[in-house]
């Protein structure tokens, strides 16, 4: 088979979701699909509970899933469920999300879910039916997505174009959570004490040189992983029908960002400012994420509405193919929240053949499921009525 025949008919992924079970989570009292190893397309009205599936697989991975919701959120409105068990997530949970992960090195069974314990819910995660940590399942099942929320990721603040950096950079790099974590944590404290009057200078250098090291390794990772993409979005050029996007990190301290020396020296020199501003001044959290079209040389923010998109698309395919290759051919989930809708059929067609290429299982949502019929032959179709899946024939 030549590449061609092999591109247009796919192959198995070597990363699959094979069952999802959803209890008591938004618009689901109480539901289970299951799947082959291909990708899923949920097409229906709106409201009936798509993008509800989506943000369900984002949780089992680390994080707050693709809408950033706070976990007593995702509970269904509606009486509780409490008898129902799936999985090794509990029925005593408020919501729970559970599925079963086909890879080369096996069948996984993970679950994560709002469990009341004591006076304050905890989320708990599953993997095999014992507890697990978020790092437990960041290799294990590794997600990307777009969101239709994401098309003013080039107009809005830079928070946004930093939240979606990182989740590119742990994607290639799962210590950078770990990294990101321990500078928050530092640098909380050092604002607690300049807040608070505290000048104690050995405490205030050892809370520096803590967020000096972590967050020059956060800058790294930042780096690292925009010097790869521009690498693998370089060698896609400007053929096909995504356009090539370059990507470049913007930070205060003007080129060293990753220099732990220049960033512990800009944070001691800053004390007291930073304690009467109230904000920390210097370091990675206030990086940005500068993002130009290749061909028009144009910075993103000044493009069109469907260009951005297209900007978008190309980086999140660039990241995806970075993954496979890390990853000895296993490619990442993909979570396409009403992707085909803003595009043209050609540039429908050009992703949903290179989604095939990538050998990926992605999940892809929309009203009208006759904007997906080029992927159909090779993919599965779901909609959704009071709740429960109900395939296409």
């Amino acid at each position: 088979m030549d590449d061609a025949q092999s591109r247009a008919r796919g192959s198995i992924p070597a990363l699959a979701v094979s069952e999802i079970a959803l209890v008591n989570f938004r618009s689901y009292a109480s539901a289970t699909l299951k799947l082959e190893q291909a990708p899923v397309v949920l097409a229906g009205p709106n409201g009936t509970g798509k993008t509800n599936c989506l943000e369900a697989i984002s949780l089992l991975s680390p994080g707050r899933g693709l809408r950033g919701a706070k976990l007593t959120a995702l509970q269904r409105r509606a009486p509780l469920d409490v008898n129902t068990q799936h999985d090794g997530v509990f029925g005593d949970s408020l919501w729970a999300v559970a599925a079963k992960v086909i890879r080369p090195d096996g069948a996984w069974e993970i679950g994560t879910g709002l469990i009341a314990a004591g006076p304050t819910p905890r989320r708990a995660l599953h993997l095999n039916g014992a507890p697990a940590q978020a790092a437990d399942l960041a290799e294990l099942l590794p997600i990307l997505w777009l969101t239709p929320a994401m098309d003013r990721l080039f107009l809005d603040g830079a928070g946004e174009r930093r939240r979606f950096l990182d989740r590119l950079v742990f994607a290639l790099d799962s210590a950078h959570a770990r990294r990101s974590a321990r500078y928050e944590r530092a640098m909380h404290e050092r604002l607690r004490l300049l807040r608070d009057g505290v000048r104690d200078a050995v405490w205030l250098a050892g809370l520096e040189e803590t967020m000096a090291q972590e967050g020059s390794a956060v800058s790294q990772a930042r780096l690292s992983t925009i010097e790869k993409l521009n690498g693998e979005l370089a060698a896609r050029g400007s053929e096909g029908a995504f356009p090539c996007a370059h990507l470049a990190l913007h930070d205060v301290l003007g080129g060293n960002a990753a220099d732990a020396s220049a960033l512990q020296a800009a944070l001691a020199g800053s004390r007291e400012r930073d304690a009467e501003s109230g904000r920390t001044n210097a370091g990675p959290h206030l990086a940005d994420l500068e993002v130009r079209h290749t061909l028009k040389r144009a910075d993103a923010r000044d493009c069109s509405t469907g260009e951005q998109k297209s900007l978008l698309i190309s980086i999140v395919l660039a990241d995806a193919w970075q993954q496979k290759k890390r990853r000895d051919g296993i490619a990442p989930v993909l979570l396409l929240d009403e992707i085909a809708a803003h595009l043209d059929s050609a540039r429908r067609a050009a992703l949903f053949e290179e989604i095939l290429a990538l050998d990926a299982q992605a999940w892809l949502t929309g009203t009208d499921r006759s904007l997906f019929a080029p992927l159909l032959p090779q993919a599965q179709c779901f909609s959704i009525i009071s709740g429960a899946f109900v395939r296409y024939e």
